[in-house]
């Protein structure tokens, strides 16, 4: 048995290099038989697209028989702003903006309904997020870096919930990805961001209640483990953190962006038609233990030697 998304339209939004989940989640739905759309930062639209057209994907574009997924269509999008009017001057009259008409998620969706019509969209993946004070510690990030946090990461899906869920077709599915920060303490993913991923979780339950009534649709949430991207390099602790998941997981492997992949695309396909609301974690079990791993630990398991004690 296998998901067959044959005749399903999607969109993946926060795309924008061929290393993280998103792109990861638009192959293995181009896999299942979808139609797959993204949508890029502005100021990162012209590097991908190049990139997209010289071939320097292909090898993560190449699916299991041999073909390379292509995608429908490519949309701009910054996710801080819901109008063009919102937009500062100078972000509207900045070249890689302005070449790009309406960047807004209004706009993505106004694009969407001219392109593909009404009742013309199935699956929604947000992949957005951005903490301008990340480095900082949390008592450190200021009330403008907070904000600005709360609003790309996690109202940004809000949104489009609103905006994009008038044009889904039968039982449409919105997939969010976040991250274990938003319930537990991991030191160094500050300047708000781990409060933009506990809004986005407790989002997920609300907006499952609402749209669910108010459209059919379903809303949930994936908690990925870590994973060496070029986004979550920016913090400059990802090895460490990779290092903690791979001593102290039920599953000590490193984590895979398919399986992450594989695991969004059941939660946005007709196998998941009674799953919403929920968040979902792909972390080797991580998010289970409720303590790092002693010395003694996997010997009381009979998996390993005891330490011996000193007096």
């Amino acid at each position: 048995m296998q998901i067959d998304l044959g005749g399903k339209r999607a969109l993946v939004a926060g795309v924008a290099d061929d290393g993280g989940f998103g792109f990861a989640i638009a192959r293995t739905l181009a896999q299942c038989g979808a139609q797959v759309s993204v949508a890029t930062w502005p100021p990162a639209l012209n590097i991908f697209e190049t990139l997209w057209k010289r071939g320097k994907f292909d090898a993560s574009r190449r699916l299991p028989d041999g073909s390379l997924f292509d995608l429908e269509s490519v949309f701009p999008l910054d996710a801080a702003y819901d109008t063009l009017e919102q937009a500062p001057l100078n972000v509207r009259n900045n070249r890689r903006y302005a070449e790009r008409g309406d960047f807004t998620i209004q706009g993505l969706s106004e694009s969407w309904r001219r392109k593909f019509g009404a009742a013309s969209l199935d699956i929604v993946v947000h992949c957005l997020a951005n903490g301008p004070e990340v480095l900082r510690p949390l008592m450190d990030t200021s009330r403008a870096g907070y904000l600005a946090a709360i609003s790309t990461s996690a109202y940004s899906n809000v949104s489009l919930v609103s905006h994009l869920a008038p044009l889904m077709r039968g039982t449409g599915s919105f997939l969010s990805l976040t991250y274990l920060a938003g319930e537990r303490v991991v030191p160094g993913y500050g300047g708000g961001m781990s409060s933009a991923k506990a809004a986005l979780e407790c989002d997920t339950r609300y907006l499952a209640f609402e749209a669910g009534r108010r459209y059919g649709v379903r809303v949930n949430a994936l908690s990925a483990g870590p994973y060496a991207s070029r986004a979550a390099s920016v913090s400059g602790m990802i090895h460490e953190v990779l290092s903690y998941y791979e001593a102290n997981a039920p599953l000590p492997n490193r984590l895979d962006a398919t399986e992450v992949a594989r695991a969004a695309v059941f939660l946005c396909s007709p196998w998941a038609s009674a799953i919403t609301g929920t968040t979902l974690h792909v972390d080797n079990g991580l998010h289970a233990m409720a303590k790092a791993l002693g010395p003694n630990d996997l010997n009381w398991l009979g998996l390993g030697q005891p330490i011996a004690e000193t007096a």
